[in-house]
């Protein structure tokens, strides 16, 4: 799906920043990247923006549980790897690999905090919201002036498993202008890990594969599902869930325009 997207000013909501790069693995995350690279993909969930947690969890709330950042974080990296275990080698044709990984996640989590009573219809209804795009609107602070340098020297474009609406969302944020094209899974009917969504995307840009980056943040979705349509890739780990993974990664954005600007 192309868009030719104006300059729009939008509501940003500013989050924590992620810990400083660390410069031996952004030297190595800079070696490792093919310095051909012309054009940059990136997902749009826990690689741009994040989850309003508190809009999200509000029927957590109602009955008494707040959950705190370090058991999401924790349980986030938890359920990445076990996922990437059930994913890695299939490929999607029927059902969501995005609501599957939510799925998993909110289940884990009310077993945690004890919540029983209602259990999967609350299950149901946190699965549902953090799936509406709408509700993925924390922005750290800055990613709008680091994607503009990153779009001085490369041409970038987004490809989302979303729900048809990640567009408005990011011109809400205020980044969608940062962007040539934008490839939503509700719109092309196929989600990533499905090859057919990478292939779309490469189209709307003219871009070749092996031209072409693409930076998401799960495993079994987003790196292997690239790869697998021919680009290079890099993973956005902000909990850091592949610390230990042996593949190309970054924990912050900032982290990703330094390696950049060491391959020219």
């Amino acid at each position: 799906m192309l868009r030719n997207l104006p300059p729009l000013q939008g509501l940003t909501v500013a989050i924590p920043l992620s810990p400083q790069p660390h410069d031996s693995q952004t030297l190595q995350l800079s070696l490792l990247m093919n310095s051909n690279i012309k054009v940059i993909f990136f997902d749009v969930g826990n690689t741009l923006l994040f989850p309003n947690r508190g809009r999200i969890h509000a029927p957590l709330a109602e009955r008494g549980f707040t959950p705190d950042g370090e058991l999401l974080r924790d349980l986030e990296c938890r359920t990445k790897n076990q996922f990437d275990g059930m994913m890695t080698g299939t490929i999607t044709t029927a059902g969501s690999a995005d609501h599957g990984f939510w799925w998993m996640f909110y289940s884990q989590l009310l077993s945690e905090i004890g919540l029983q009573n209602g259990a999967d219809a609350i299950r149901d209804q946190l699965v549902a919201s953090i799936r509406n795009s709408g509700n993925w609107d924390m922005i750290r602070p800055g990613t709008a002036e680091q994607l503009q340098e990153i779009g001085e020297r490369y041409r970038i474009a987004v490809i989302s498993n979303a729900d048809g609406g990640i567009e408005d969302v990011l011109h809400r944020c205020g980044i969608a202008r940062c962007f040539r094209t934008i490839t939503d899974s509700g719109h092309v009917g196929y989600e990533k890990p499905h090859p057919e969504i990478f292939r779309q995307a490469l189209k709307s840009m003219n871009a070749a594969p092996e031209e072409s980056l693409y930076v998401g943040d799960v495993y079994s979705v987003d790196y292997l599902g690239s790869t697998g349509a021919g680009m290079q890739a890099v993973l956005m780990d902000v909990p850091g869930a592949y610390r230990d993974k042996g593949v190309p990664r970054v924990e912050s954005l900032k982290e990703l325009q330094i390696a950049l600007r060491d391959l020219s």
